[in-house]
């Protein structure tokens, strides 16, 4: 250890790092911070999280092609923040939860917030 850090606190930084998720889990949010990179995949979360819709609504609304809605749309089930459900001949998409709708929330606050 740094002999000359009088900061630190050696019981509870163990403490501390015990207190860390684990490997899985840690690979789980990386993995969802990986997808909120892609413009197109956060429009579409902002945009489910006002409304339900289907894939025809997110692409009139994000002016891009279906497939590109449809490989974002699957990215984000596969890490289960967007859900589907079938009404009729339509999948309806839709957050898979609060916690999604605060994430968002929580991440546009911080950066409008901090820019001013």
């Amino acid at each position: 250890m740094n002999d000359t850090c009088i900061r630190v606190d050696e019981p509870l930084i163990k403490q501390m790092v015990q207190n860390l998720p684990d490997e899985q889990t840690i690979n789980k949010i990386s993995a969802i911070f990986q997808a909120l990179q892609s413009d197109t995949r956060l429009k579409i979360l902002f945009l489910l999280s006002q409304k339900e819709m289907c894939v025809c609504e997110l692409e009139c609304a994000l002016d891009v092609t279906q497939s590109a809605i449809s490989h974002s749309l699957r990215a984000l089930r596969q890490l289960d923040l967007v859900r589907v459900e079938k009404q009729g001949r339509f999948a309806i998409y839709y957050l898979a939860d609060d916690h999604i709708r605060t994430l968002i929330d929580l991440c546009n606050r911080h950066v409008t917030e901090c820019s001013t």
